[in-house]
């Protein structure tokens, strides 16, 4: 008789029509239904970020709500060091939105499977994660690291939006730091942009040699904002000018006079070149 293959079968990893690596996620040790995360190696060429490494990259698919990104964290850290870990509602590229806000200032998360980035410290780790056994699950919740669901996470989340005010002043006081420090690099760059497109009593504009590799800016803010003012005040000086309605209305009889004037004399010109044209054979 045969022996049968079945336990060699069970030991190897489940691989599926797109390059992804099934493994199975289990709740607790004593749960009987199993969860699947469907991981591959990140090599997308658009990604240039460097908090996500091609070569030390795992991308992970359908990560259910109970598993945070500690908890995902602690899950792959078997198969070795884990630098950080990503978590997101949709894949993309990762951007950098301004300055970090304080989970204070963040709107509500929403709850649902979730897609996530898991850089490891070595790319030797990647191909480990690809040949885990798919019967042999990876248990979310231990006793070293127990997570809360149903009515014991409920009561962590209420507890959670009360906020101490010490705590949120802290907060309150680095933002307001960090903005007044962008604030004040930006009126420095204005008033530098402005002292170098500065024009002098004849309209000179006063060119300097920037730095090297820095590219040319035909027009600056400052410059752009000067413009805007003179064309302003000629406006306002041609309002002036024509206050009343009779003044506009012969400022635009003189404008067609003179239209007229130069049309007249286009067509005697034109006359002119016609009748000194004449034939030269020779």
């Amino acid at each position: 008789m045969a022996p049968s293959k079945k336990k060699h079968a069970k030991s190897q990893a489940r691989v599926i029509p797109g390059g992804f690596t099934v493994l199975s996620l289990q709740f607790s040790s004593g749960s009987v239904a199993r969860h699947s995360l469907y991981v591959k190696e990140h090599r997308v060429r658009a990604e240039r970020s460097s908090r996500r490494p091609l070569d030390r990259t795992l991308f992970v698919l359908s990560v259910p709500p109970y598993c945070t990104e500690g908890v995902v964290k602690d899950l792959f850290s078997q198969f070795g060091s884990v630098e950080s870990v990503e978590l997101r509602d949709h894949p993309g590229s990762f951007q950098e939105s301004g300055p970090k806000l304080s989970r204070f200032f963040k709107p509500a998360e929403k709850q649902g499977f979730k897609v996530g980035y898991v850089v490891f410290q070595n790319s030797s780790s990647i191909p480990v994660v690809k040949s885990h056994p798919h019967d042999v699950p990876l248990v979310v919740c231990t006793e070293q690291r127990p997570v809360k669901t149903g009515i014991q996470k409920w009561i962590q989340q209420y507890t959670d939006t009360f906020i101490q005010p010490d705590k949120l002043q802290e907060v309150v006081d680095s933002f307001m730091k960090d903005y007044d420090e962008c604030k004040e690099e930006e009126v420095e760059r204005q008033r530098k942009e402005a002292e170098q497109q500065q024009e002098d009593e004849d309209g000179w504009v006063k060119v300097t040699r920037g730095h090297k590799g820095a590219k040319a800016r035909p027009h600056s803010e400052a410059a752009n904002q000067r413009t805007l003012q003179k064309e302003m005040r000629k406006k306002k000086r041609k309002e002036l000018m024509n206050f009343y309605t009779w003044q506009h209305r012969n400022t635009q009889k003189e404008h067609i006079a003179e239209l007229r004037k130069k049309f007249e004399e286009d067509k005697q010109r034109i006359a002119l070149l016609r009748a000194q044209r004449k034939f030269r054979p020779y």
